[in-house]
């Protein structure tokens, strides 16, 4: 579904990824982790077409993504929630959803996507008139997914989505993600702490200083002293 090769990108004269290399199965919830400032958003950025590397090669289905507009890959099948949520504040959260169904054509009737996003996140039906501005952080998570999801993507990108979150919301958008899993969806998660990667993650690879330095099941990873050393704990 996704192979990332050899990534390599600057920003300004920091060399932020290093030979990234990592892939993304059809059906597979992959989880990119790492300490704040690693290089996970720096990824998903420039899968996205928002930053473009100064070498390697990114594919998805089979077609290359480097050097096309960020519309261009949204419309190719692939939805975005950033690190931010970055939703429409003067938007309700309706609108903020059915503005995605515009964005890629899809066999799939705008109304179905929409209620699709409704059923995985019910919570925000009732917010559906409200304006985004008048959202709680988790809930603007909420929204930034059901949005991406409303886009009826092949694959989806979630930055961060637990970051800055209580401890009491996480579980529920843990469930919801595990909700979008059963309707085929690849997934590629990026996540700082180990302990919020969900059991149902086929695999994962760790990121420090913009390289890849463990690729292997989250069982693996949790019995890796150096693995658990960078991110989420001690073994």
């Amino acid at each position: 579904m996704l192979a990332i090769k050899q990534l390599n990108v600057y920003i300004q004269a920091s060399h932020i990824l290093r030979d990234v290399t990592l892939e993304v199965g059809e059906r597979e919830v992959v989880c990119l982790v790492g300490r704040n400032g690693a290089g996970k958003t720096t990824t998903l950025r420039t899968i996205m077409g928002y930053l473009r590397p100064d070498h390697g090669t990114i594919e998805f289905q089979g077609r290359a993504l480097v050097g096309l507009p960020t519309h261009a890959i949204a419309a190719m099948g692939i939805g975005f929630s950033p690190e931010d949520s970055a939703i429409f504040g003067d938007l309700t959260v309706g609108d903020n959803i059915e503005i995605s169904t515009w964005t890629r054509p899809s066999p799939r009737p705008a109304t179905e996507r929409v209620e699709r996003a409704y059923a995985v996140f019910p919570q925000l039906r009732a917010y559906a008139a409200r304006g985004g501005t008048q959202l709680s952080g988790g809930e603007r998570k909420m929204l930034s997914i059901a949005r991406a999801l409303a886009l009826d993507p092949e694959m989806l990108l979630l930055d961060e989505p637990f970051e800055g979150l209580s401890p009491a919301i996480i579980p529920a958008i843990t469930e919801s993600i595990a909700a979008i899993t059963q309707f085929g969806h690849s997934i590629l998660l990026a996540e700082s702490n180990i302990h919020h990667v969900p059991d149902y993650a086929s695999r994962l690879y760790v990121i420090e200083r913009g390289e890849i330095i463990f690729a292997g099941t989250l069982d693996d990873a949790h019995r890796d002293p150096g693995v658990l050393r960078v991110i989420g704990g001690t073994a």
